[in-house]
This record gives structure tokens, C-alpha cells and sequence, in this order.
């Protein structure tokens, strides 16, 4: 058997193509209840970049045939020495060593980009909880690197949300939120709120737990913002905000964003929840998220899960998904490793 690997980018059409059949055939195999991978999303990649980020990629092929391929990001604007990777070996052609061939080639990639460390996910069972390989964390552990924070996804099914629980709890919680008003949008930010969401969005990583991870917060600004939200709607990514205000200064103190992918109408994403420091204890996080959640089923009915991961030691913001009714389907490794 013969292995060779070579880098590419978004002129390469062929191995555009190539490397999307791999993603879609693993997506299906070791995450069946994951949405369809979208074309349209990995096509945005290569063309429409998140802010701040150079990608590096290589596909793998076994005897001329496509086996697998790396993605490597690499930040700009901060963590000078970080970089993230996801490495996919088709589901036929696994055990034959290509992502051991991905991975020396990957490292001897970061290190000629002056990296210091990469960080990587990968899944596994919960007791009760769907199959799923084990091989991921094997092969991570096999290549030196160290677990460094558990995370854990969880699902809402729309259909079993107990919306009479849930309106109890808003009624509770909205009393303590007095001289605070929820704004919901959807898609680009409104000028008056892009300062305060990147400042928000800048803090999440000072704020999230991060476990051994070593990754800085992001330099965060409204062109950083603006270029976010142009590379999510290159994904087709249909967003669902709300954030909100303090009505004595006017700042938007607490956001937190729904979305929802163009392969796939019936699922969504949870994406960041976040609350200014000085404005906790106001039960501003559950009603952003529950006022959110109507927000998107109102415009998005065909909507039936949606999925959201949390550290395992983030207690409230777990406590808050599951009063919303979010429940554990599997749990995520993120494995770092000092190159």
C-alpha cells in the first residue's frame, strides 16, 4: 500500500470535491444524527474564511485513491502559537495507517509555521447514550497529546420541550430582570449593537471554562464582528439573536445566538450564551435563551432538535439547558497537544 499526501486549497476543485466525500461518508458514519455534511459550508471555507484565520490543508490518498484529509487553522490576530486541526480518514479505508501519515505531515506543517501546540476534538459514548468509536480518543492519546478539557453535547427535542414548565420558570425569573429589555434580530447585527456583541463575543473565552486548554481570549472588534457575520452567511447560516439591554446605560449586557445550517431545516445550533460579569444574578441567561428559543421556532417551525455543548464543569449554564430541556447525548474530548 502507498500513501501520499498533498497540500491543497480552494483552486484545486478536484480535491475540494474529494476531500467534501470524505467529510460527508464520516459524517454519516460516526455521527448518523448529525445533519447531512453541507456542500455549502465546506465550500465557504475555502472562499470565505472566518476573520483572522489561514487554513492549511492536505488531502491523503491510499494506492491514488482519496483516503482522508487535515485541516489546520491557524490564528492571525492572537494565539500566535495555536493552532486547531481536524483530521478525517474515510470510513472503508481506516487502520491502514493514513491518520498517522495526516498527522506527522500536519505537525511537521505547524512547527515550519512557527506553532507551539494544536487542539483537536474528538467524540465518544456516554453510559446510555449512542454508539460511538472510541478510536478518536485512542488515536489523539497515541500521538502524545493530552486530554485537556471534557465537553458535553446536548440535545432538545423540540417536541418534548414542557413549555408549560418553562413559562413557570420565565414568570419566576423576569422579576429579578427589572430595568433589562430583551432586542431580537436575525442575521447581520443592527449598527447600535455591534460594540457591545464584540465585546461579548471577546469575553467568552476569558468567561467559559476552558479546562487545560491553553488558548488566550480573542481580540474581538465590530470589523472582526462584520467579517464573522459575512463568512456565516457565505455557510448559509440562518441566525437567531437576542440580546439584552440594560436600560440605564443602553448596552446589550447578556446575547446569546441561535442558528440553523442550509442542508437542513429540522436542526439547529445553540451557539454562545454569554453574560457581562457585572450584570449576572438577574436570571438574564435563562430568559435570553428561552425568549431565543421562540424567536427561532417562530420563524424556523420545521425545527426539531437542536444541539449545544457545554464544558462538563460549566454547572450553570448546564443547569440552564437542562431547565430548558436539553439532554446529554455524547460526550467531546478537546485534546491538545505541545508540539
Amino acid at each position: 500500500m502507498s500513501i501520499t499526501i498533498a497540500s491543497f486549497d480552494g483552486a484545486d476543485h478536484a480535491s475540494v470535491d474529494e476531500a467534501y466525500r470524505i467529510g460527508s461518508a464520516v459524517n454519516d458514519v460516526d455521527l448518523p444524527d448529525f445533519p447531512p455534511f453541507c456542500r455549502r459550508r465546506f465550500d465557504a471555507l475555502f472562499h470565505t474564511p472566518m476573520p483572522g484565520t489561514r487554513s492549511l490543508w492536505a488531502l491523503a490518498r491510499l494506492d491514488g485513491v482519496p483516503a482522508g484529509y487535515l485541516q489546520l487553522d491557524l490564528p492571525q490576530l492572537d494565539n500566535p502559537d495555536n493552532a486547531t486541526a481536524e483530521l478525517l480518514v474515510h470510513p472503508d479505508l481506516r487502520r491502514r495507517g493514513i491518520g498517522r501519515a495526516l498527522h506527522e505531515y500536519g505537525v511537521r506543517l505547524l512547527r515550519e509555521h512557527g506553532r507551539k501546540r494544536v487542539v483537536a476534538m474528538a467524540v465518544s459514548a456516554l453510559p446510555g447514550g449512542p454508539a460511538r468509536s472510541a478510536a478518536g480518543d485512542a488515536f489523539a492519546a497515541a500521538t502524545g497529546a493530552q486530554p485537556a478539557l471534557a465537553e458535553v453535547r446536548r440535545r432538545l427535542d423540540v417536541d418534548k420541550i414542557d413549555r408549560v414548565a418553562l413559562r413557570a420558570a420565565l414568570a419566576e425569573a423576569r422579576p429579578r430582570a427589572e430595568g433589562y429589555q430583551s432586542v431580537c434580530w436575525q442575521g447581520t447585527t443592527p449598527p447600535e449593537y455591534v460594540t457591545d456583541i464584540a465585546y461579548l463575543d471577546g469575553r467568552l473565552l476569558m468567561d467559559a471554562p476552558m479546562g487545560d486548554v491553553q488558548w488566550e481570549p480573542e481580540q474581538v472588534d465590530a470589523e472582526r464582528i462584520r467579517g464573522n457575520e459575512r463568512a456565516l452567511d457565505a455557510r448559509g447560516r440562518r441566525r437567531y439573536h437576542l440580546g439584552m439591554r440594560h436600560e440605564a446605560s443602553g448596552r446589550l449586557v447578556a446575547w446569546t445566538l441561535l442558528d440553523v445550517g442550509a442542508a437542513a431545516d429540522w436542526h439547529a445550533y445553540q451557539q454562545i450564551t454569554i453574560v457581562d460579569p457585572a450584570h449576572r444574578g438577574h436570571r438574564l441567561g435563562l430568559i435570553a435563551k428561552a425568549e431565543n428559543l421562540h424567536h427561532l421556532l417562530t420563524h424556523e417551525p420545521a425545527i426539531q432538535v437542536i444541539d449545544t455543548w457545554n464544558a462538563a464543569s460549566n454547572s450553570h449554564m448546564v443547569a440552564i439547558n437542562e431547565q430548558l430541556g436539553f439532554r446529554p447525548v455524547d460526550s467531546w474530548t478537546d485534546w491538545q497537544l505541545t508540539l
